[in-house]
């Protein structure tokens, strides 16, 4: 799969953890609504504020230090981005996040205090952390990149499909019930990497993973394992 620019650097960044950035954080625009309102993403940065729902259909990202709250649902379009793995926020999603073919979701950074070696920095800054939390799902097809880094989820992840040559990274994450990850085909250009990490998730139910390819990791470090309520299995058994 051809990659574009943009999705490319977002790769880089979740696998070195740190982009040197021109000027100074960005700042979130403050939207303030007596009743929330459903809102569509095309481009550029989403505001602060409360919404119904959000739509994200172009390159869309979460500025440093915003505060979303979301009532119902957040979907990722096809092909489009949201990038809210750079900079620190906090994000409450109501029901479900969903992401379409061809897209890339990232939710979450925090820095190695919190987190060790499997900690995904934030840009900025660098010591920043999100605190987000979906109160439903998260249902991602086809897939360019998933990057869930440090988030709660109260339901469950499933993730069917899709890989580039961007590592998927779910890591230090709380997930109520289960995850699933099936038929994903990475092509990672980096030496020694083998494309999905899943690293130091405490899962409440299972944890199912097949058709991971070339590999999936459960993080350099030993000891840096996944803490799962039920069973493990498949190319995950042995990730507990």
């Amino acid at each position: 799969m051809k990659i574009p620019k943009r999705l490319r650097a977002l790769g880089t960044l979740a696998v070195t953890g740190a982009l040197v950035l021109s000027g100074g954080p960005a700042m979130a625009a403050v939207s303030s609504h007596s009743t929330p309102v459903t809102y569509t993403c095309t481009g550029g940065d989403i505001p602060s504020g409360s919404y119904a729902s959000i739509t994200v259909t172009g390159v869309c990202n979460v500025p440093a230090d915003a505060v979303i709250s979301v009532v119902g649902n957040v979907n990722v379009a096809a092909g489009a981005v949201l990038d809210a793995q750079s900079a620190p926020s906090t994000i409450t999603v109501g029901r479900n996040v969903t992401g379409a073919a061809g897209s890339l979701v990232g939710l979450g950074c925090q820095p190695p205090s919190y987190t060790g070696n499997s900690a995904h920095p934030c840009t900025a800054p660098p010591d920043g952390h999100s605190t987000i939390t979906i109160n439903g799902d998260v249902t991602v097809t086809d897939a360019v990149a998933v990057l869930l880094n440090g988030i709660t989820i109260r339901g469950n992840v499933t993730l069917i499909g899709g890989g580039s040559d961007i590592p998927w990274s779910i890591k230090n994450n709380k997930i109520g019930k289960n995850a699933t990850l099936t038929g994903i085909a990475l092509s990672d250009i980096h030496p020694g990497a083998p494309g999905v990490y899943i690293v130091r998730n405490t899962i409440g139910q299972n944890l199912n993973c097949t058709g991971l390819t070339p590999a999936v990791s459960g993080g350099f470090i030993p000891g840096s394992v996944n803490v799962v309520g039920r069973n493990a299995t498949g190319q995950c058994a042995a990730l507990i």
